[in-house]
């Protein structure tokens, strides 16, 4: 540790040196036109800072530049092609060139104006999305940089935890379409492609908490996409070893009317194939979405999102070999066990979504819209896989003859998983959203209705047999160690609505404070009950010289139940079960500043607490949530969020995000009792020599919920070299540490299994193969109306990790129980290209 701690110091002071080491050297010239005319005001930049020169009159320009580096300086002017020069130089040497810029259709980046809605409320991020396709990770999306700023555990599901909510308590809409997932999926290994088609999204707001009584019935965060509105005729295509996508949009002669179209193809087999459990893998997923619009007139316009989704999942297990070492005071051991599987797994998840929009202006202060949508589920599991498995000390002396096999057996026995489930749902859902600008208020009201139609039968099944007699024992009678059998059929009307006022106090905008009041309710048929959250947020910017904005934000958040809450652990369904509550305060600020190299960064905190009440208790097994479906347990959440955002170079974005969360639950009347002999000593086990003779009731008070994790830290990273822009590295690096894991059937020992933290470094490698420069192709070339295409070669789990998601149970003879942990995925490599037009 010591060693360590040295070279971490020693790491910190080498820039100190390096800078007080830096030599100079000069860079002089004249920049002419192509009539070798003098260009005056032409900027000179080195590649990678933000700050440079610009020439005289006379085109002359003198520029300080590092010794001894290799450098390059960009020569830029309106309405003329970029040159770019390279150099290396040594101490005090000046090198004079001349630079000759010639006409071209390249002109400079225009200046956008964008609102500070993410810096004065609580809990938004708004993230860029042309950063989606460059981020380096085993899933394509705009989930995966989302998880940059909540953590992650699992990089083959798009799901996410926000603050310690489950997967469930998540909000996404689609240009104000809410938007659901699969239900059945028990595994990253079984998804598919996310709904959100990352190029055709036009913008992201994010919320991770605090946000305001416009969005809907969940507990923990809102992500808020809205699409493209096409200009003109564009598209793009992208194909990697794991997913390809095709996107065109375009708008008419008149343009009244506009497309967007989208289909994207996945296939993780090459993920899958180094998993632990070998086998034939046939994953597939594939989907077509489309946004069309028409502009009747200056007050009247309509748009329809449609999608078309198929993900299937066909597994035949062969074998499966799982290690984990044990360390005790008495011993140490590489336990393993190995599986050898007969059957197969075949599931199939579809989805079908329409939602027609009519938006009318009537005038500039006022917006009216109107919405109908149908989204439709229909899911398949069928599972009938059996295994035999021989558990004990694995041999790793590589010197042995029994290197990798078992050679102390501890155990041995048998088991089948069956599952024969089907699951539809259907939800239409009518909605009428408007606002109205009065200057210093701006007013928002909704109402909304939805029928919800679930349909599902489940009838599933395990067998365990150990040591040639089936678990749980019973003399002459086979048992099943699971039986779930169950059928449903719910009807649920759903009504809400909500109405807020955002207020600006003060004359000056730019140091102003801001107030944003609203209430919404929710009724729900199915369990009867009414419920009014009131929300409220606040922003203040100080007449002060640091630009910085404090705000916060308070308020009730109701989580009405929907298809998973309601299955409890048996499979029967609790039609009174209530909704989840949680009162949520947030408060933090927003911090501008410049930074190394005069480039501005954005420094954000918040600390959040949040106290629930009528909690249902669930656990988590990979991305599976089963519930206790009761309303048994009170909860809370409290932590500290801290970002970074800015340009370490320019034009290259970068985020580090670090969370420190805790969040524990109580479970009424869980308990347990332990026994005492006659000496009044506890015993762990009944025995002749130790019998029991009374007991002692222990209340189990409050534990760690399934996604209480401590600590989390994301970064994503975007470099060039400094001589070429066009070669970049991207770098998604995650941590989050230990997560509990739940032990079946034993309440004094609930979540008591712990996850190792973990650990995922992926990279990424891109070249520009054809810039949008088109002067220079030729009129018959097939690229000559492409923009830009990229080739990236990306590198998964470049550190090959282990990380665990979860854990295999296994008894040994003595009764003793091992956990043996499932891993993810190792290191891989993909090779991704990108053409734009």
């Amino acid at each position: 540790m010591n060693r360590q701690l040295k070279l971490l110091f020693l790491f910190l002071l080498l820039p100190v040196f390096l800078f007080a080491q830096k030599k100079f050297a000069y860079v002089s010239g004249k920049v002419v036109d192509e009539n070798e005319n003098p260009l005056s005001n032409v900027s000179v930049v080195i590649l990678g800072q933000s700050k440079g020169i610009i020439t005289n009159d006379s085109g002359y320009f003198r520029i300080k530049v590092a010794a001894d580096k290799a450098f390059a300086i960009v020569f830029s002017y309106s309405g003329r092609n970029t040159e770019q020069k390279n150099f290396l130089l040594s101490e005090n040497e000046e090198e004079s060139i001349t630079v000759r810029l010639e006409k071209g259709e390249k002109t400079l980046d225009p200046v956008v104006v964008t609102d500070q809605r993410d810096r004065r409320e609580a809990g938004l991020i708004r993230p860029n999305p042309k950063t989606v396709l460059n981020l380096p990770s085993a899933v394509t999306g705009v989930e995966s940089l989302i998880k940059i700023f909540v953590g992650s555990n699992n990089e083959l599901t798009s799901q996410y935890s926000v603050r310690g909510g489950s997967y469930d308590e998540n909000l996404i809409y689609v240009n104000d379409f809410e938007i659901f997932r699969p239900y059945l999926v028990r595994s990253g290994q079984q998804e598919g492609l996310s709904f959100i088609n990352p190029e055709m999204v036009r913008s992201i707001n994010f919320y991770n908490g605090g946000f305001q009584a416009k969005y809907g019935d969940k507990m923990s965060s809102v992500l808020d996409i809205q699409y493209k509105k096409p200009k003109r005729f564009g598209g793009s295509a992208y194909a990697s070893i794991l997913e390809q996508g095709l996107e065109i949009e375009n708008i008419s002669k008149n343009s009244k009317f506009t497309y967007l179209l989208g289909i994207r193809n996945r296939s993780n087999r090459n993920l899958l194939s180094s998993q632990d459990t070998k086998g034939n893998y046939v994953p597939s997923s594939a989907d077509f979405q489309a946004l069309l619009g028409y502009q009747f007139n200056n007050k009247w316009s309509a748009e329809l999102l449609g999608n078309i989704s198929r993900t299937k999942f066909n597994l035949v297990p062969q074998f499966s070999q799982l290690t984990t070492s044990v360390f005790s005071p008495f011993f140490s051991a590489t336990i393993g066990v190995d599986i050898e599987f007969e059957g197969r797994e075949k599931d199939e998840y579809q989805t079908s979504m329409f939602g027609l929009a009519i938006i009318n202006q009537p005038g500039k202060n006022v917006k009216l819209k109107w919405m109908l949508s149908r989204f439709e589920n229909n899911e398949e599991e069928n599972i009938d896989i059996a295994g035999a498995y021989l558990f004990g000390e694995r041999d790793f002396d590589k010197r042995n003859p029994t290197y990798g096999l078992i050679i102390n057996p501890l155990g041995a026995g048998i088991f089948h998983n069956f599952a024969r489930n089907k699951l539809d749902i259907e939800n239409w859902s009518v909605a009428h959203k408007g606002n109205y600008d009065a200057g210093k208020h701006a007013f928002q009201w909704g109402l909304n209705y939805d029928k919800s139609t679930i349909t599902d039968k489940l009838n599933e099944w395990e067998f365990q047999d150990s040591a040639g007699y089936a678990l749980p024992y019973q003399p002459n009678m086979l048992q099943l160690s699971k039986v779930i059998k169950s059928t449903a059929d719910l009807g649920i009307n759903k009504f809400s609505g909500y109405i807020q006022d955002n207020i600006l106090l003060g004359n000056d905008s730019t140091h102003s404070t801001t107030i944003t009041a609203g209430v919404r309710f929710n009724y729900n048929s199915l369990n009867k009950e009414f419920l009014i959250s009131p929300r409220i947020g606040a922003s203040w910017k100080p007449k002060w010289k640091k630009d910085i904005v404090f705000r916060a934000a308070a308020g009730m958040y109701a989580q009405p139940p929907f298809y998973r809450e309601l299955r409890r652990y048996d499979g029967s369904v609790n039609i009174n079960l209530k909704a989840q509550k949680s009162w949520q305060a947030v408060a933090g600020f927003d911090y501008n500043f410049i930074g190394i190299g005069g480039r501005p960064m954005r420094w954000t905190a918040e600390a959040y607490y949040k106290s629930m009440t009528d909690v249902v208790p669930y656990d988590i097994d990979n991305v599976r949530i089963r519930y206790f479906g009761e309303n048994i347990a009170k909860a809370y959440a409290a932590g500290i969020e801290m970002r970074l955002h800015g340009e370490l170079v320019p034009d290259a974005e970068s985020w580090i995000s670090l969370g420190f969360m805790k969040t524990n639950e109580d479970i009424s009347n869980d308990f347990y009792y332990r026994y005492k002999n006659a000496a009044g000593e506890f015993i762990t086990a009944q025995t002749p020599d130790q019998v029991p003779v009374d007991s002692v009731k222990f209340d189990v008070g409050w534990l760690r919920r399934p996604t209480d994790r401590r600590i989390t830290f994301g970064m994503y990273f975007e470099d060039y070299l400094p001589t070429n822009k066009n070669f970049k590295a991207y770098l998604n690096l995650l941590y989050g540490s230990n997560m509990p894991y739940n032990i079946p059937n034993a309440v004094r020992y609930r979540n008591a299994a712990v996850i190792e933290p973990y650990i995922r470094c992926d990279i990424g490698f891109s070249a520009l193969l054809m810039d949008d420069d088109r002067s220079k192709r030729r009129s018959h070339s097939p690229f000559r109306n492409f923009s830009t295409i990229w080739a990236t070669l990306e590198v998964f789990n470049i550190i090959d990790r282990a990380n665990t998601i979860s854990y295999l149970f296994i008894k040994d003879f003595s009764n003793t129980v091992y956990l043996l942990p499932n891993r993810l995925t190792p290191r891989l490599i993909n090779f991704k290209i990108v053409a734009r037009w």
